[in-house]
Formats: structure tokens, sequence, C-alpha cells
């Protein structure tokens, strides 16, 4: 395993589980959980789960790896879309886990452009794509323009 200097630590605390409460200790992020119906749970109107929190925060890392791998290229993809769908089930080994589908968009890129940035972007920059390597299935969706 790689070691980091640290750079950043945010810190958050959950209680009750799915069906409790979530927050960051600078209290920027304030969340209500609950279990979604599809999984048996009540899906209260108004609340999140850890996939939500997971999918914004994938999406908005990876979203700031491409751009600054298209900076170092003297490219701008400051106008690109990130979609990320977390999604979770039963694993065939026991427990439970998750798949991930990125969607990529910038029309502004011509398509093997966004391409190879989004590969570079994940393969070489993007922290949440490091620790999900091996771990998760995570798809992609480019698409650029014309």
């Amino acid at each position: 395993m790689d070691k980091i200097k640290v750079l950043f630590t945010a810190t958050a605390t959950a209680s009750g589980g799915r069906n409790g409460h979530a927050e960051s200790s600078d209290g920027v992020v304030k969340v209500d959980l609950s279990v979604p119906k599809e999984m048996g749970g009540p899906g209260r109107p108004g609340t999140a789960t850890p996939e939500h929190l997971f999918a914004a925060g994938y999406a908005a890392c990876y979203g700031g790896a491409l751009d600054f791998v298209a900076k170092q290229q003297k490219k701008d993809a400051s106008k690109a879309q990130v979609t990320c769908a977390v999604s979770i089930g039963p694993r065939e080994g026991g427990g439970f886990g998750l798949s991930v589908k990125l969607r990529v968009e910038d029309q502004s890129l011509p398509q093997a452009e966004l391409q190879a940035l989004a590969s570079e972007a994940h393969e070489k920059i993007c922290p949440y794509s490091h620790a999900t390597r091996g771990n998760v299935d995570v798809a992609f969706e480019i698409v650029g323009g014309r």
C-alpha cells in the first residue's frame, strides 16, 4: 500500500447506522439516513444512504482529477459533467458489495481526447479510483463531442 503525505482530513460521525444521522466535524455535511425500500427499509423521504454520499464524493473527486489531467495537457475539461451511480447488493461470497458506473460527458472535447483524459484520470490521479481498484467494479461511459 502506498503511503501518503496528508494534505487534508475530513472527519464525519454517523450514529444509528443506515437509519440514523451522519455529520462532518465542521458541520458542512449533515444528513439523515434511511434504508431504501428496495433493501427492505422505510425509504423515508428527504433521507440519504451511504451510497448517495459515496456517489457524490466519487463524482466530484473524479471530476477534479479529470480537470487536473486536462490542464497538464493544456486542454480544458472544466465543463465536463461526471455522473456517478453507486449500486449495492449481495456478494457471491457473502456480505454486500458495491459497483460503480461513471458517466463522463463533455461535448467540447472530441470523443477520443475525452476517453484518453478519462482513462488517465482513473488510472493515475483520482484517489477514489485508487481506493476502489481491485475491490469494486467500476465501469465507464464516455460521451465526447464529434
